[in-house]
């Protein structure tokens, strides 16, 4: 008894060892490419002969496996059509993909609304009858990358699913939206196949989805990509080495933070002569009213009078959300503190503290990134005893605390942090590499607007980054970020215009690359649109007309040039035919003060003449140059397609480095 469990256990390891090995990728269902040398690749025993049939054509591709196992075959795809069959066999097992098609196969990837599912988290517009209507797809089929990092490229791929799936309402609704509209339009145009590879995740940087060796060519990303290959492999020591690190930085900000001696707050007090302090509208994001680009510690201040019939009464301070963190003073008294970002503040002020006549509110805030400040409405901001009110909106004192651009890069805990350089190209893009893919659709930028000016760089480098990889000029279709935060209420710097900006340059620039402008169907107060399937759209309709030469309408107007004529600038256009302006404002000019003021606007053919009668030699004239333009105030071209925000000047923005300054 016991030599036959022996020799059926040994017969087992034979069986396992033989075992053809495929990536999720190569699975029933599959979509691959048309009319190329698509690759399948996979393992199985070592210098083993491996042949891969293909019903279409009834071929046989035979290799033999390397002396690991691998094995990579390219087969021969027709036009698009199917269903069909792959076989890969070898001596002792066989495998048969079923179900196959041949079609368009696009990557699907960036940040969060790239990944924005249709239901789940997302719950896009008409969620539930789009979700329905994915039954009448079944020829769309996807697969979709779990979220995986890795400091050293990788080659096995770690899917959600076991393989590739029938697109359908049961299949659909945790899959990319903007992907899936993307799908639908071009399956609509071509009548084929499509294939969608979604690999995707949240808040996060292009740099991370770029391969060392390309990232190498920017300095500014070299030490750190120097400390991610040399990373602690245990997780638990990344997360030690971290934590010394993070405590040492801290330490050098305490130390070197203004206002503050021998651990008290010296700005917190209420007799601070604080007549030179400048002020600032609160409640609003301090990045947007008064210090652009700042991340760091800034006070504010405020003097209110109590009167008398509050004297010895518990007052109620609320300050509503705060990003980051805070710490509150009352006459130089702290009444509370919350280190949660964007929580509410609602602070009681004892009543022994409160005494008839002036008293001061001093707020010391932290911003750690991003944006910072009193950020909730008009009325959340108040100071009330019982059911009587006062408003604290307006204007406050600042003073700058720290600014963290004086100090070196914050550390990062590398540990699982899909924000890291290089770590999801090593992840969810290097084990694909090499899959056959007709081009890529990318939304990804919000988590760079900080570093705007850097994405002109960044972004081609990334995108050439992945054509050297694939060996192929891949189409690239861009989506330029939405319109997002308080809506615009005069002329204003903008990190998110410089990004698009960006975006619109790398189109422009880069061969086989296009842009889908969303300016116009973005959320004020959501950073996710759930207007997706105008976005799947527009991409579409890009990938239409400059991959498969379809002859339609896919952009709005884009700038190409201005002259200069009087007082007015001349605004020249590409794909102008039938402008439409809009009543509103939506043009900004300036002279050489580079001070700029909202413009009139007329139309003259597909030309557009600009004015103001506050700027008598203009040089410069803005659209739309805002985190979030009125969108009421839009152009649009006959075709319904916004025009593309733009700027005719090239001054120093909020991200541009001091040293092109």
């Amino acid at each position: 008894m016991k030599h036959k469990l022996l020799l059926l256990m040994f017969a087992c390891a034979l069986t396992a060892q033989a075992q053809i090995k495929l990536q999720p990728m190569f699975s029933d269902n599959m979509v691959l490419q048309q009319k190329t040398d698509a690759p399948i690749w996979g393992e199985t025993k070592p210098n083993q002969q491996v042949t891969v049939t293909t019903s279409w054509n009834k071929k046989a591709y035979t290799t033999t496996s390397d002396r690991k196992g691998h094995f990579r075959v390219a087969v021969a795809t027709p036009k698009a059509g199917g269903p069909y069959n792959v076989t890969i066999q070898t001596a002792s097992d066989t495998r048969i993909l079923q179900n196959v098609l041949i079609g368009e196969v696009w990557l699907c990837t960036g940040q969060s609304n790239m990944e924005m599912p249709l239901a789940a988290w997302g719950f896009i517009d008409n969620y539930e009858q789009e979700i329905a209507n994915a039954d009448q797809y079944p020829r769309i089929r996807i697969i979709n990358m779990k979220h995986v990092t890795s400091p050293l490229p990788r080659t096995d791929i770690a899917a959600t699913t076991e393989g590739w799936e029938v697109c359908s309402a049961n299949t659909i609704p945790g899959f990319s939206a903007a992907g899936y509209f993307f799908a639908v339009n071009l399956q609509k145009s071509l009548n084929v196949p499509i294939g969608l590879i979604a690999t995707n995740w949240g808040g996060t940087l292009a740099e991370s989805w770029t391969s060392e060796e390309s990232l190498r060519q920017m300095p500014y990303f070299c030490n750190t990509i120097d400390k991610v290959k040399t990373m602690p492999a245990d997780v638990e020591a990344q997360r030690k080495q971290y934590e010394q690190e993070d405590k040492a930085y801290w330490q050098a900000i305490k130390n070197g933070e203004q206002g503050v001696e021998n651990g008290s707050y010296l700005w917190a007090a209420a007799d601070l002569n604080d007549l030179v302090w400048p002020t600032i509208p609160m409640p609003s994001k301090v990045e947007e009213t008064g210090l652009p680009g700042f991340d760091g510690v800034v006070w504010i201040r405020r003097t209110v009078d109590i009167p008398a019939a509050w004297e010895g009464h518990d007052l109620t301070l609320s300050l509503g959300a705060i990003d980051d963190e805070d710490i509150t003073f009352y006459n130089g008294v702290e009444i509370g503190h919350t280190d949660i970002w964007f929580a509410p503040r609602t602070y009681t002020i004892p009543a022994e503290l409160v005494k008839a006549g002036k008293a001061t509110i001093a707020i010391r805030i932290m911003d750690t990134g991003a944006d910072g400040g009193l950020t909730g409405k008009d009325n959340e901001l108040t100071l009330s005893c019982g059911n009587d009110s006062k408003s604290l909106a307006g204007e406050w004192k600042y003073k700058v605390g720290v600014d963290l651009r004086n100090f070196p890069p914050k550390p990062v805990n590398m540990a699982g942090n899909p924000n890291i350089p290089t770590v999801l190209y090593n992840s969810m893009l290097n084990p694909l590499v090499g899959y056959a893919l007709k081009g890529a659709i990318w939304y990804q930028g919000e988590s760079n607007v900080d570093r705007a000016f850097q994405y002109r760089e960044l972004l081609p480098l990334m995108i050439n980054d992945w054509r050297t990889k694939w060996g192929s000029n891949l189409d690239f279709y861009i989506v330029q970020l939405a319109n997002f935060m308080r809506q615009q209420t005069k002329p204003e710097e903008s990190t998110w215009a410089e990004l698009r900006e960006a975006q619109m340059w790398t189109a422009q620039h880069l061969q086989n690359t296009g842009i889908a402008c969303a300016i116009d169907i973005g959320l004020e107060n959501d950073i996710h649109p759930k207007n997706k399937q105008e976005v799947g759209r527009r991409l579409a309709l890009s990938a239409l007309a400059q991959t498969y030469g379809k002859k339609v309408a896919y952009s709005g107007p884009v700038y190409t040039n201005y002259e200069i004529e009087g007082n007015t600038i001349r605004l020249h256009f590409d794909h102008a035919d039938g402008m439409q302006l809009p009543n509103g404002k939506a043009f900004t000019i300036a002279g050489s003060d580079q001070k700029f003021y909202w413009a009139q606007a007329r139309l003259e053919g597909n030309t557009i003449v600009v004015w103001s009668d506050q700027v008598a030699f203009p040089v410069a004239v803005r659209y739309a140059w805002a985190n979030n333009p009125v969108t009421e105030n839009l152009v649009y071209n006959a075709d319904g397609l916004p025009m593309y925000p733009f700027r005719t000047d090239q001054w120093p923005g909020i991200t541009t480095p001091r040293n092109n300054r």
